[in-house]
């Protein structure tokens, strides 16, 4: 029988719940593929930085020794991260891998200073000042390594932070076109590190494999050379 003008055909009954069933499918396939995604990225950024990482005593000697910043407290005092790194750098000079050190962190406020407190680490235990050089721009791990090579003129550079940080840190080092080896700050002092620091680096593995390899920024500050053969004290601000 020939349905009468202006009749509207219902839909199945069914049919609303089947496309509801097909999208809920699409976003877990699509969840399931960026979290494949990442993990792969993530093993990746991790595999290549691993195979820079060596133990102190096999380290080779380079242009400089860079300690990556971290937290300061209000008081001035250095938190544990930091002091960890600093620990670490400071056994490593006194082996003579590197003559040079950059303290490289967060010095983008007058009332927040990472890089002050760092080379102060190093001249109280005898270091001397014009050894020590600052970077007062290393805002991220990217900009600290971007900064090493076409502010301090690096090419051989070890870099000290935490085992969980330090295969990145080494990968982008390595994707500027350093020759990079890395030491964990907790080869020599365990450092206590959460759950919540291990996923972050995963995104921040993921994000430094973008900068490297697609969008390549410049650092947020650049500016004239202070090469690493010269005088540290250049740099000083007080």
């Amino acid at each position: 029988m020939e349905r009468e003008s202006g009749e509207t055909r219902e839909k199945p009954a069914g049919f609303p719940r089947a496309r509801r069933k097909r999208i809920m499918a699409y976003c877990v396939g699509l969840a399931l593929l960026l979290c494949a995604a990442t993990l792969t990225v993530n093993g990746y950024v991790s595999k290549v930085g691993a195979r820079y990482i060596v133990a102190a005593a096999d380290v080779p000697k380079a242009d400089a020794m860079l300690v990556l910043g971290a937290g300061v407290l209000p008081d001035g005092s250095l938190s544990d991260a930091l002091d960890n790194r600093l620990s670490a750098g400071y056994e490593l000079y006194k082996t003579g891998k590197a003559e040079k050190v950059i303290v490289s962190g967060d010095h983008g406020k007058r009332n927040y200073d990472e890089v002050n407190a760092m080379k102060k680490y190093f001249t109280d235990r005898n270091v001397p000042a014009e050894k020590v050089f600052m970077d007062h721009a290393g805002f991220t791990t990217y900009e600290s390594l971007y900064r090493a090579r076409e502010i301090f003129q690096v090419k051989r550079v070890i870099i000290i932070t935490q085992q969980y940080h330090l295969k990145r840190a080494v990968f982008i080092a390595r994707e500027l076109g350093l020759e990079a080896y890395g030491v964990a700050s907790d080869s020599y002092y365990p450092a206590a590190i959460t759950l919540w620091d291990h996923a972050r680096e995963i995104a921040a593995r993921n994000k430094a494999a973008l900068f490297t390899k697609i969008i390549k920024p410049k650092p947020t500050f650049l500016g004239e050379t202070i090469p690493i053969t010269g005088d540290g004290r250049v740099t000083d601000d007080k």
